[in-house]
């Protein structure tokens, strides 16, 4: 029950200065005010459900399948998962279905749903793919992060504006409740079990390397879609 409240105060507030700004400063009404509450009751319930569900199912899977790839020996396989994990985990965020749907409507149809999800799932599993390999191999940040930043670069010269911008948004919306979770049990579940491995640094960064990821692929795409 708690744990019901406090997602009740984390809604409550956006909410709240939603309804002052519309009302008070504003002085407009709402499109139904049954509409907006039914919705308001439904978001709270929702959410506490959806987040419990991930605590009680999907974090601990992921930190057993994470501790369980060191039973692999051969860690191209490890990778090959690990980038299967990373793409079907951004197809189901819903943040990047919100922004993508929005990037379809404003284009006109020239940037589909569809096309923008596969892009970004793609580039998300390659990133986590990165992250993983850096963690097998006891890479320090240093050398993975450089060369991707220099690439983020290149493609912001040569990639179209549009999509520069859309890239970035990607990358944060797929920082969600489905990814977040399940790649940094994944990672943390790993470090751990890895002889010579510092969890709290190799276990951590992996969000960050896969966002490098989404970015790039999308600017890719800008590119492929100019040619």
């Amino acid at each position: 029950m708690i744990e019901f409240f406090k997602t009740v105060g984390s809604v409550a507030p956006l909410a709240g200065i939603l309804l002052f700004l519309q009302l008070v400063i504003f002085r407009q009404p709402l499109h139904s005010n049954l509409q907006f509450g039914f919705g308001f009751v439904m978001t709270i319930i929702g959410l506490h459900l959806f987040l419990k569900g991930i605590e009680i199912s999907l974090i601990p899977l992921g930190d057993l399948v994470g501790s369980n790839f060191v039973r692999i020996e051969k860690k191209w396989i490890v990778m090959i998962m690990v980038f299967i994990i990373g793409y079907f985990a951004t197809m189901a965020e819903p943040g990047l279905k919100s922004l993508a749907r929005e990037v379809e409507n404003l284009s006109m149809g020239a940037i589909t749903e569809k096309m923008l999800i596969k892009t970004v799932a793609v580039g998300f599993g390659m990133g986590m793919m990165v992250g993983v390999a850096k963690i097998l191999y006891n890479v320090s940040y240093v050398k993975v992060m450089i060369p991707a930043l220099a690439i983020i670069i290149v493609l912001l010269v040569i990639s179209p504006a549009p999509f520069n911008a859309i890239a970035f948004d990607a990358a944060s919306a797929t920082t969600g409740p489905v990814n977040i979770p399940i790649n940094m049990a994944i990672a943390i579940g790993l470090a751990t079990l890895i002889e010579g491995v510092d969890p709290l640094l190799s276990g951590f960064g992996i969000v960050g390397l896969t966002s490098m990821g989404s970015i790039i692929s999308v600017m890719v795409l800008g590119i492929i879609t100019k040619i």
